[in-house]
């Protein structure tokens, strides 16, 4: 279970640059009986995030209505990759709102249809059909049904096991959960299901035989006939720990998924649209899945997902069979188009991948300066996870992870909750419009409570009287 971050106001030290303004204790007393209601009125689970009343926002700035302003190192997770108020994305909104259609359920737009077509062109040839959905774990799901139903098709009622991976993350509905592999995730859930199988990540850090024969005899142990297999599903880079697959591992699992007429499906939610520093994360790898799941940055901040895939496979079901209410809701398209015109015409793919390197040569000395207390670092174009270990172990350290958002987000860096096993990983995944020097006062910012946090308790462990 995640952690609540306490409503007392604390005095923290004054900040004043150009980016960073620091001037109230955090949270703002004045904000307390907002948060206090908001806890009272929303369930627990909306209670995980710094109390930080986001009031405005510009570029890569977030602001209080009390006169504080934070860098943003979060992209609301992952998600505004052309930052907060661009002109481009307003106007294209505006104007879709103006013309009084903003809700067309499946009804044909123009809107509509240029945004799949702009999808399609970006794609992979082989990926011609889209579908456009809210949310991303409706698009996972959504590869979920296409891939049972094609499993269905080509063998038969027993070729329904979905393969995924441990310690992954697709989402919070049931088939992505049972797809997912943080076990505290799924307790709900009940006994396993035999149908979803998860095999060991190759993640070189907590999987000691990363390669590929590690992952056919992992299906051997767990009794798993290849003939079954549906589909195998994986983000492209965990969520928890920004690792993506070795190159060699992904090019032999698309041999495995040709031979076994298994479906291979990348989770690109959080990877797709720049991220990475290519369009999309799979491009890293050499190979091309069958289905592809888009979101978050896809709109720069509007609900919308989208299936991207072979179009045998997204032609399996017939007019009507496979919609949703809100599919194409055309004010995210207009938000989605713009967004993506914003990521072409800016070059901010290209940029991810720039100032990517920046960011993982600071998250290796952010490590080197953490006394122990970060087991891992992993980077990718312009996203990062610091995993918090107990010193000496591979044990995740949520408290020391809290710790340190919390001193970050006081020094006027916005940061989301960590994530992953127990909570114990802190992401970097600022806005792609960033600038450089906004980016680097943000990580050294970063360095500074990383250091100071995991200093005082090493001297704390050392001498605990």
């Amino acid at each position: 279970m995640g952690k609540e971050f306490p409503l007392k106001p604390f005095a923290v030290p004054r900040v004043h640059t150009p980016n960073r303004c620091i001037k109230t204790k955090i949270p703002v007393p004045e904000s307390i009986p907002i948060l206090e209601q908001m806890r009272s009125s929303e369930p627990r689970s909306m209670q995980g995030q710094p109390p930080i009343l986001w009031h405005r926002a510009e570029g890569t700035s977030i602001y209080d209505p009390y006169g504080n302003q934070w860098i943003d190192f979060s992209s609301g997770v992952l998600v505004t990759a052309s930052g907060y108020g661009h002109p481009r994305l307003v106007g294209a909104m505006s104007e879709m709102l103006q013309s009084g259609v903003y809700h067309a359920f499946c009804f044909p737009t123009e809107i509509r249809s240029r945004l799949a077509s702009k999808l399609s062109k970006i794609a992979p040839r082989q990926l011609k059909k889209v579908f456009l959905l809210t949310t991303g774990s409706e698009a996972v799901e959504c590869c979920i049904k296409l891939a049972r139903m094609f499993g269905l098709q080509t063998g038969g009622k027993q070729k329904n096991i979905l393969i995924s991976f441990e310690n992954a993350f697709h989402g919070r509905t049931m088939g992505s959960q049972l797809a997912g592999g943080l076990p505290g995730l799924k307790t709900w859930l009940g006994e396993p299901d035999p149908r979803f199988i998860q095999v060991p990540f190759p993640d070189e850090y907590r999987t000691l035989d990363n390669s590929f024969e590690g992952f056919e005899r992992s299906l051997a142990q767990q009794g798993v006939d290849p003939e079954r297999v549906c589909g195998v599903l994986s983000e492209t880079y965990q969520g928890c720990n920004a690792k993506m697959w070795p190159v060699a591992y992904a090019r032999a699992m698309r041999e495995w998924c040709d031979k076994h007429k298994a479906l291979l499906i990348f989770d690109e939610v959080q990877a797709g649209f720049g991220r990475t520093g290519k369009w999309f994360g799979f491009q890293h790898l050499g190979v091309v899945p069958d289905l592809a799941a888009l979101g978050k940055g896809i709109s720069g901040g509007m609900p919308l997902s989208a299936v991207i895939g072979r179009e045998d496979v997204m032609d399996q079901y017939g007019p009507g069979e496979m919609s949703s209410t809100h599919s194409a809701n055309t004010v995210c398209c207009a938000a989605a188009l713009a967004n993506i015109g914003v990521i072409e015409c800016e070059n901010l793919v290209e940029r991810a991948a720039r100032l990517g390197q920046i960011l993982a040569e600071k998250v290796l000395r952010i490590q080197e300066d953490s006394h122990g207390h970060i087991g891992r670092t992993d980077s990718v174009g312009l996203v990062a996870a610091l995993q918090f270990t107990v010193p000496g172990t591979q044990e995740p350290d949520p408290d020391t992870a809290w710790e340190a958002t919390k001193r970050v987000f006081e020094s006027g860096v916005m940061l989301f909750a960590p994530v992953g096993l127990k909570g114990s990983a802190i992401k970097i995944n600022p806005p792609l419009v960033i600038s450089e020097d906004s980016l680097r006062e943000g990580l050294e910012v970063v360095q500074e409570a990383v250091r100071s946090v995991t200093e005082a308790k090493s001297i704390a462990e050392t001498h605990p009287n």
